[in-house]
């Protein structure tokens, strides 16, 4: 019998690695500014929302969830005066096509799916893509669904991971005032003593990420456990090369997805 739910939370570390270096890869931010951009400014936000940024800011705040909304609408507008979301999320690809055959050439040249026959190393990583930002989307729904706010998710990931104070929900735009109303309603519900995050909170955020690849099962399940077996065996031997290329362009807490536990 398969364990789905280990398999599951094994395939979406191994996508989380295979995706995460890009959102700070210096190839994808240089053709991102010579689109226009001042600086690449947005560069994370604008390439990775593209296929929903003309929706509107709003949606692009709603699905990304844990993000402060100004700096989604910064990120957007000014893309909107210097480019198209279209070219934005061109030179992306441009820029995962290049890094895949550049840090991991033994997934690239492997890699063979049926559709976009041109460029199948592309087509392997989109696929993979969508379904970690269908988990991502799973994980906020639950999150939303057990009204936890973004900015409480962040200190219960760091807590969870063993990251410093309130690193990441600091690293995605969250003040002072809304770091001590999150604490403040985490304490509420029996998640914190002494300033920390405890025991309780600790076992509550294992509670959501079971719950997240309990439900995130079905895309593996539809793949099969042979070809999910064989995925996880293709990218888990590289995923340090492409976690070394976030802790050389970005810094060694970003992607926390992608991330081993550092508590003790």
């Amino acid at each position: 019998m398969t364990d789905w739910r280990t398999l599951s939370a094994r395939a979406s570390l191994a996508s989380h690695r295979l995706i995460g270096w890009i959102y700070w890869d210096p190839t994808g931010i240089r053709l991102f500014t010579e689109l226009g951009v001042p600086n690449g400014l947005g560069y994370y936000i604008t390439t990775r929302s593209a296929p929903l940024a003309k929706a509107g800011n709003d949606v692009v705040t709603a699905a990304f969830y844990s993000i402060r909304a100004e700096f989604i609408s910064l990120c957007l507008d000014v893309a909107r005066q210097h480019t198209t979301f279209e070219d934005s999320y061109r030179v992306r690809n441009e820029a995962v096509t290049a890094g895949l055959h550049e840090y991991a050439p033994e997934i690239a040249a492997h890699k063979s799916w049926p559709r976009n026959e041109d460029n199948p190393a592309l087509s392997a990583w989109l696929a993979v893509n969508c379904i970690r930002e269908w988990r991502g989307d799973t994980h906020f729904a639950i999150l939303a669904s057990e009204d936890i706010s973004g900015v409480q998710a962040g200190l219960l990931h760091d807590a969870y991971l063993g990251y410093p104070g309130d690193w990441i929900p600091r690293s995605r735009g969250a003040d002072d005032v809304q770091l001590e109303e999150a604490w403040n309603v985490l304490d509420a519900r029996g998640f914190v003593t002494d300033g920390r995050i405890n025991e309780a909170g600790l076992a509550y955020r294992e509670y959501i990420e079971d719950k997240t690849n309990e439900l995130c099962e079905k895309a593996w399940r539809a793949l099969g456990a042979e070809l999910t077996e064989k995925y996880c065996a293709l990218i888990e031997p590289v995923g340090h090369k492409f976690l070394a290329r976030i802790d050389a362009t970005a810094g060694e807490n970003w992607m926390p997805a992608a991330r081993d536990s550092r508590r003790n």
